[in-house]
């Protein structure tokens, strides 16, 4: 017998920006597996299911939860913010998958901070673009730095995501000295915090303006390539028509 489990990505908050099948999917579940912040989230619409968490940094327990979970025949749902293919928790659970080969893994598409975050802003990311993290908690911050190098060199529209926390509250202003190295100090920059949710804030400003901001963890970054532009308060990056 083969058990099913959902890894949903439950977009950036509101439930109008979550699909339709993820929606579905996790009123089909009888238990909803995730970070407790996400499972508040959703708490309004699916309060009668059993919503389980781990806190913070017990991602693997949080995993092998869903696991034991659906092999007592529930059907089971592990949510991740934005998508969980991104940052999230999907090459997780198929790590962790291989010791439960009675257990299949379908995954749920979300919209990912990037995209939501881009469209609060404009269209910063309307060419070619990568999005970097800058927590150094599972990544060393030298090769954080070697993408941040090459994202530059190459011209790259740049989404920052994890660009502070109480831990890591320079990040961001390292981030940029080292972008100021390879890009103009006008450089069209913004970002935008808690995307899709009460009190979302957002703002443009320069490259050189941007590394004395403040930001924190539920902040995503945006950094333009050399044909982005500021035009009343959004980042227009262009794709290279003639008009």
């Amino acid at each position: 017998m083969k058990y099913n489990i959902y890894v949903v990505g439950i977009g950036p908050g509101y439930e109008e920006m979550m699909s339709d099948q993820a929606k579905r999917v996790l009123e089909e579940s009888d238990v909803i597996v995730g970070y407790g912040v996400y499972l508040d989230l959703l708490e309004a619409r699916f309060r009668e299911k059993e919503l389980l968490s781990t806190p913070m940094r017990q991602e693997v327990q949080r995993c092998r939860m869903c696991f034991e979970e659906a092999r007592k025949g529930k059907k089971t749902a592990l949510i991740c913010s934005g998508d969980a293919g991104v940052y999230g928790m999907a090459s997780l659970m198929y790590e962790i998958g291989s010791e439960y080969p009675d257990c299949e893994l379908t995954i749920i598409p979300g919209i990912t901070a990037a995209n939501s975050g881009a469209a609060v802003l404009g269209a910063p990311l309307n060419h070619d673009y990568c999005v970097i993290s800058l927590s150094d908690l599972l990544t060393p911050w030298e090769a954080i730095e070697k993408r941040l190098i090459a994202a530059a060199e190459g011209d790259f529209c740049i989404a920052l995501y994890n660009p502070s926390s109480h831990k890591r509250a320079d990040y961001l202003k390292r981030a940029c000295e080292i972008l100021l190295g390879k890009m103009e100090e006008e450089r069209a920059c913004g970002w935008v915090e808690n995307i899709g949710r009460e009190g979302m804030k957002s703002m443009t400003c320069t490259l050189k303006e941007l590394k004395d901001e403040r930001v924190n963890m539920f902040t995503t970054v945006f950094i333009g390539n050399s044909q982005s532009e500021i035009r009343e308060g959004k980042i227009i990056t262009k794709r290279g028509y003639t008009i």
